[in-house]
This record gives C-alpha cells, sequence and structure tokens, in this order.
C-alpha cells in the first residue's frame, strides 16, 4: 500500500476513534452529561427517608464526575397520600444551592420553573430524567405542559422517569399515573429498600461509618443536618415512623433511581455508597 494512503487510513482510524471516546466521554451511565437534565424530586411526605435522600443526592452531585450535571431538585412533589409534610428548606439550599424549587409552599410557581428548565433542556436537544423520590403527580403536570406547549416532542423517548417503589406508585393520583407511563418513557426498578435485588439497598437498621468517607465540610453540615431533621420528624404528628432510622440507622433508599440513571447500579448497599463517592 502506497505510503500516502496507509497515513491517510491511519489519520482516519485516529479521528473515529477520538470521536467515539469524546462520545464515551459525555455519557455518565445514561446521562448525557452535555445536554440532559436530571429532576431529583422529593415528595417528605410522610416519610423522612427523603431527608436522607437528599444528603445521598447532594453526595453524588458533589463528585468531580458530576461537575457538568445539569440538574434541578423539587422539593414537596407529593401525591394524595395522608400525612404531614416534613419541611427542610436549610438542608435544601445547603444541598442544592440556588437549584431547587418548592413545590409545598408555591406549587404554581415551582412547576412553572421546571417546565421552562424542561423546555429549554428539550430545545437543545437534550433528554430529561426525573428521579422520582415519591409520587407521579408532579411529574404528571410537567408532561401535560411540555406536551401542550411543545407538541412536536416525543415525551415518551425525550422525558425518562424512573421510579422504583411499589408504595409511590399507590400513593399517586390513579390519573396522573397513567399518564405518567403513558406518555414517558417509565422505567420501575427494583426497590431501593432492599438488596440483592439488581438495584443498591440503601436502607440499614445501623448508621454506617459515612464520616470515614465524607470529609468535605459542606457535605459533612449536609449529613449532619440531615441526620439531625430526620430524627425530629420521624413519626411526629402522625407521620411515618420509619424504623430503619428510628433504630439510629439510614434509610436513603430512593437514591437507588439516581444509580441507576448515572451507572452506579451495581453498588450493593449504604457503605458502597459512601467508598463510590468518598472524598479523597
Amino acid at each position: 500500500m502506497p505510503q500516502h494512503k496507509l497515513l491517510f487510513l491511519t489519520l482516519i482510524l485516529l479521528f473515529l476513534t477520538s470521536t467515539l471516546d469524546a462520545k464515551e466521554n459525555d455519557k455518565l451511565g445514561k446521562f448525557n452529561i452535555q445536554k440532559d437534565l436530571l429532576l431529583a424530586q422529593f415528595d417528605s411526605k410522610t416519610d423522612v427517608d427523603d431527608i436522607h435522600s437528599i444528603a445521598a443526592t447532594a453526595t453524588m452531585l458533589a463528585d468531580k464526575r458530576f461537575q457538568k450535571v445539569n440538574f434541578y431538585a423539587v422539593a414537596g412533589a407529593y401525591g394524595d397520600q395522608e400525612g404531614l409534610y416534613v419541611p427542610a428548606p436549610k438542608l435544601f439550599d445547603l444541598s442544592f444551592g440556588q437549584r431547587w424549587v418548592n413545590a409545598h409552599t408555591d406549587y404554581d410557581e415551582a412547576l412553572k420553573f421546571v417546565i421552562s428548565k424542561v423546555a429549554e433542556t428539550l430545545e437543545q436537544s437534550g433528554t430529561i430524567w426525573i428521579a422520582e423520590a415519591g409520587q407521579s403527580n408532579f411529574t404528571a403536570d410537567v408532561i401535560r405542559a411540555i406536551k401542550q406547549q411543545h407538541p412536536q416532542v416525543d415525551t415518551k423517548t425525550r422525558i425518562q422517569v424512573v421510579q422504583h417503589s411499589d408504595w409511590n406508585e399507590g400513593s399517586t393520583n390513579p390519573v396522573d399515573l397513567a399518564y405518567t407511563k403513558q406518555n414517558s418513557g417509565y422505567h420501575k426498578i427494583p426497590d431501593g429498600n432492599g438488596k440483592n435485588n439488581g438495584t443498591p439497598g440503601f436502607k440499614s437498621h445501623q448508621m454506617p461509618d459515612w464520616r470515614t468517607y465524607i470529609k468535605e465540610p459542606r457535605l459533612v453540615s449536609i449529613w449532619e443536618l440531615a441526620i439531625v431533621i430526620a430524627n425530629k420528624y420521624n413519626g411526629e404528628d402522625k407521620r411515618y415512623n420509619n424504623p430503619a432510622i428510628a433504630d439510629g440507622g439510614i434509610d436513603f433508599s430512593d437514591v437507588a433511581e439516581a444509580s441507576w440513571i448515572f451507572g452506579f447500579e451495581t453498588l450493593n448497599d449504604e457503605t458502597a455508597f459512601f467508598k463510590e463517592f468518598a472524598q479523597n
């Protein structure tokens, strides 16, 4: 083969290899960090497991691999269940800064803001990933608005919803649940409350030695505050009494969803989580 042809083919191969590597580097699990949007939605009603889940989500997002991840958190994304809400605005501030909205105090304003961010992402060819640490009522309203305002968008491919809990589904307005399943890419993954079922089991009646792994001062403060809030409201005023947390343990089972989205579904338990996202 002539030398110039060999050189040309080599350059083509190098170009294709670098292009494929660049595309791979854009992905964190299923999530395209250049284009996609994560909505981390927490119901916080009436189980305090969401409080630990907020801290765990903040821990993931603080990892250097997540630096370019576009996200917003939603507080008060609950369904039709009875019981009192667990307020934690300081924890949301500490965990997410300005990147969260409060659907508990102002549902319409929170919905309007989220719809605008979803639309921006869709217009830039991104996909929406919704981790439902709660029910689908809020999600259904987001999808309805997008279908009305942007009818050209195929929401079944562009909006991906991840749910892990039968209880959450049962506490969603049935119309909203059916609508969400019909009009999104809906993924029901194994329950994060159990271990060895295909997704992480982030629940234990014993508190792991998280301080061994979590060193960054802001994250330490987040976990300290989350534990205080969860202990304060667990079972208070007829709220659900989470047995693991009542025993002094931990429950961020909802974070099985984000783990699945970002490619960490093989983490076995809460200790493996802290080891994975330790600050070395």
